[in-house]
């Protein structure tokens, strides 16, 4: 067999591997982790809009802490971090393979999906290396690892157009998010023929709401980075607890973070629907 014999090959085995069974299982579970720290983030967030949150965070550090207090909280975050880790892989799949559907091979959808594989990736090894011990390892508050980041970009030669660069990007994201969750543009991902009536209605209006208000926490926290960039203060910068918290400083009081906090986890509720009917 010749070398570019070989290659197609092996390139075949693992094109069937990306598309066998246990990748399948490997990206529901994924999502439905996504969905558990969703909807552990929304209800930290509902704690800190009715009181001062008694110290706890609501960002992916506070879920960890808090399934890290339950009983067997430690085989937990191991199968959280497991599961995580099988979406990072149908991820890195997607990257080399396409994703499913007619378009899933576009360059640009592909590279989508390798900046989601190094997301999950890290994800998954901040709580596999919680779960071994290290309680430094994804429980760390997200506001300080941004105010460090930040107060290090911004001593860089161009630092202010770094950070203001990067603000901007998650700004875009986060309208990118909402846009495509306010134009139902995951039904082309999800196998919506065989849900009834009333499940497509209760999809929809998680994957909306959800999708939404996900898509303006990334607007809120990208508009801080800007803001710490043009003014050269590090502690503008928020990481997700302050941006969730900096709502309850609005005319409405603790209201919009009430809001915010029931949409983080309606997304949690649509990650667990794209576990059950998502095209893998």
């Amino acid at each position: 067999m010749n070398a570019n014999a070989l290659s197609m090959n092996t390139r075949g085995r693992a094109k069937r591997a990306s598309r066998s069974r246990a990748m399948d299982m490997g990206a529901r579970a994924g999502f439905v982790a996504r969905g558990v720290i969703y909807l552990l983030v929304g209800v930290l967030a509902l704690r800190i809009a009715f009181s001062d949150g008694g110290g706890e965070q609501a960002d992916r550090g506070g879920a960890i802490a808090q399934i890290a207090g339950q009983p067997f909280g430690t085989v937990l975050l191991w199968a959280l971090g497991v599961a995580l880790a099988g979406m990072a892989l149908w991820r890195l799949s997607e990257a080399f393979f396409g994703q499913a559907g007619p378009d899933g091979d576009k360059a640009g959808k592909r590279a989508m999906a390798a900046a989601r594989f190094v997301f999950y990736a890290f994800v998954s090894y901040s709580v596999l290396s919680y779960a071994l011990g290290d309680k430094g390892s994804g429980s760390g508050s997200s506001d300080r690892q941004t105010d460090d980041v930040t107060a290090r970009a911004l001593e860089w030669t161009g630092g202010q157009w770094i950070v203001g660069i990067a603000g901007a990007v998650v700004v875009g994201a986060g309208v990118w998010m909402a846009y495509r969750a306010l134009a139902r543009k995951y039904h082309k991902h999800l196998k919506m023929g065989g849900m009834t009536r009333k499940t497509r209605q209760a999809v929809d209006f998680v994957g909306m709401f959800g999708g939404a208000v996900r898509g303006a926490v990334f607007v809120a926290a990208g508009g801080f980075a800007v803001a710490a960039a043009v003014r050269h203060e590090p502690g503008r910068a928020k990481g997700m607890d302050d941006t969730l918290r900096s709502f309850t400083q609005t005319p409405v009081g603790p209201w919009l973070l009430v809001l915010i906090a029931v949409g983080l986890a309606a997304f949690g509720l649509f990650s667990w629907a794209n576990a059950r009917w998502r095209k893998i």
